[in-house]
């Protein structure tokens, strides 16, 4: 298995706001203003550094000025930009909570120990997240819950699950 990445993803940049470089930033953490709290974020690649200091919430997510970027065309240039914390920066999760970071990759076996494939997205959709599972026999979708999900063991690199059974 992987080791887990130093750095996880916690938000992106949906566009510019106004005129004066301002950005419009989707969070991905739980709480969405925490994402200024996590010291400098960088770009995927790690080669921008940004400080981030939200200024108002707005449609879609929260504005917000990132250090160096002081026009409309740089904001706009970073349209789609995703931003990195080091992991270290973050708090630490109870047990039974997961970045989504550490999940992605693990193989997956049902509860009687075959294979079911490998986690290679996972969506939450607002009703909560949902495992996307790709394995020899196609995805699998694996509703993210205790019951389905009984186990994930990441120093083993692996998940148990018991997927619910379609009526077809």
């Amino acid at each position: 298995m992987a080791e887990p990445s130093n750095r996880i993803c916690v938000g992106a940049i949906a566009g510019a706001f106004g005129v004066r470089g301002e950005v419009r930033l989707k969070s991905f953490c739980a709480v969405a203003e925490d994402i200024a709290t996590y010291g400098e974020l960088t770009s995927e690649d790690g080669k921008r550094r940004f400080a981030v200091k939200l200024t108002r919430p707005v449609n879609g997510g929260l504005g917000a000025r990132l250090s160096g970027i002081e026009t409309k065309e740089q904001a706009d240039a970073l349209k789609g930009a995703t931003l990195w914390a080091d992991r270290a920066a973050l708090p630490s999760l109870p047990d039974d909570e997961f970045y989504h970071a550490d999940l992605i990759g693990l193989e997956v076996m049902d509860t009687g120990g075959a294979t079911l494939g490998r986690v290679r997205a996972i969506y939450d959709h607002g009703a909560g997240d949902i495992l996307e599972v790709y394995g020899s026999s196609g995805i699998l979708l694996i509703p993210f819950t205790k019951a389905a999900v009984p186990t994930v063991d990441l120093a083993a690199g692996r998940i148990v699950a018991d997927p619910p059974v379609s009526d077809e």
